[in-house]
C-alpha cells in the first residue's frame, strides 16, 4: 500500500484533505477512517460530504443511527457509517453495507469493528491528535487504485 503522512495544522487543513480525496472518489470506493475519539474522523467526513454536495448540507454524526446516506445529482450515493456502537461485525449487513459497496462511496468510521469484512481495495486514513488542539496527523494508505493519486 502507498502511504503518505501529513501534518494538518487545523480543521481547515483536515477539510482540504477531505476535499482533495472527495475529488478523486468514484462509485464502489471505500474510505476507512481510523483514530481515537476526538481525532477528527467526523470532521473529515463532513468536509468530504459537503465537498461533493452544495457545501451547506446538514451532516449529522451517525453515532446513534449508525449510517447516514447522501444523494447528489450526478454522483454515486455517499454512505457514512459510524460503527462505534456496532454490537457484532455481521450486524453491518443490516445497515446496507453490501449496497454501499456495490454502488456508492463508503465512509466508515471505526472500520476495525468490521476488519475482516473490509474490501482490500480501499483507502485507509488514520487520524491522530496533533501537538495543538485542532492539529492532526493523518496517515493515508491506499491500495493500488489510490497509489498514483496520493502522491500527485
Amino acid at each position: 500500500m502507498a502511504q503518505l503522512v501529513l501534518d494538518l495544522a487545523d480543521e481547515a487543513a483536515t477539510a482540504r484533505l477531505a476535499a482533495r480525496i472527495a475529488g478523486l472518489v468514484r462509485a464502489r470506493d471505500t474510505i476507512a477512517l481510523r483514530g481515537p475519539l476526538g481525532s477528527g474522523k467526523t470532521s473529515f467526513a463532513r468536509a468530504f460530504i459537503r465537498t461533493l454536495g452544495t457545501g451547506a448540507e446538514e451532516v449529522p454524526s451517525p453515532t446513534f443511527t449508525l449510517v447516514e446516506t447522501y444523494h447528489f445529482a450526478g454522483r454515486p450515493p455517499i454512505w457514512h457509517f459510524d460503527l462505534y456502537r456496532l454490537a457484532a461485525a455481521d450486524d453491518v449487513y443490516e445497515l446496507g453495507i453490501e449496497e454501499a459497496w456495490s454502488e456508492g462511496v463508503s465512509l466508515i468510521e471505526w472500520p476495525e469493528r468490521i476488519a475482516a469484512l473490509l474490501p482490500p481495495e480501499r483507502l485507509d486514513i488514520a487520524l491522530e491528535p496533533g501537538a495543538v488542539q485542532s492539529a492532526r496527523r493523518a496517515t493515508v494508505a491506499g491500495s493500488a487504485r489510490w497509489h498514483g493519486s496520493l502522491h500527485d
